[in-house]
């Protein structure tokens, strides 16, 4: 039993260190590129560093242009957040992590004039002894303004299978009722049946059906 117990103290401490080491992991997921006019929208960049790269300084750029247009420059976070005047002139909120890891803008109310190519660069500078390495990425977001949402396709066949899954599982339920109701009044009548077979023996054959104990 005290073998028992110091494992179970051993594992919960090993548990504890393992949870402590571990960092979270960073997954680069696509932004959505699609909003409804009048809602708030986060430009999704995400760049996840390598643990070597963690002291390295951060510098994020945010573009935009419409079709066929140039870039403007209308964000940056170079230590501190700049706003750069443009169309999206205080509509334009930092969504990022302290880590520097997810580097999103949010745009505000975001109108039909908003469509168009948002590009996220992102620039690490590494502080060696010998060098300063640069290290830079780029996402592309192609961001689309409609008027109404529209419902999505995939939203409306998970629905319906939803609904075949509930009526499924609602009659196989019913099936489930009707034969355990069926087997325990079978059973019943069984039961009554027996009794009523006995209740019909004579006194005299009754004793005769005890069962002799042998010695």
């Amino acid at each position: 039993m005290a073998a028992l117990a110091a494992g179970s103290c051993l594992s919960s401490v090993l548990l504890v260190i393992w949870v402590g080491v571990c960092s979270p992991v960073c997954v680069e997921v696509p932004s959505e590129t699609e909003a409804v006019q009048g809602t708030h929208m986060k430009l999704l960049c995400i760049s996840c560093m390598k643990r070597e790269e963690a002291s390295a300084s951060t510098v994020v750029e945010w573009f935009y242009k419409t079709e066929g247009g140039k870039d403007e420059l209308i964000y940056e976070y170079r230590k501190v957040q700049h706003e750069f005047p443009s169309r999206f002139s205080g509509r334009l909120q930092w969504n990022g992590s302290k880590d520097m890891q997810d580097v999103s803008i949010t745009v505000l109310n975001v109108t039909l004039n908003d469509s168009g190519i948002y590009t996220c660069n992102v620039t690490r500078e590494f502080d060696f002894e010998i060098h300063h390495p640069l290290f830079t990425s780029s996402r592309l977001i192609h961001l689309t303004v409609v008027e109404e949402a529209g419902e999505d396709f995939t939203s409306v066949i998970s629905e319906i299978m939803m609904y075949i899954l509930l009526i499924f599982l609602t009659l196989w339920l019913l099936i489930e009722m009707v034969y355990c109701y069926r087997k325990v009044s079978k059973a019943e009548e069984t039961v009554q049946e027996n009794a009523t077979d006995y209740l019909a023996i004579p006194s005299e054959n009754k004793e005769n059906c005890t069962v002799p104990v042998e010695e």
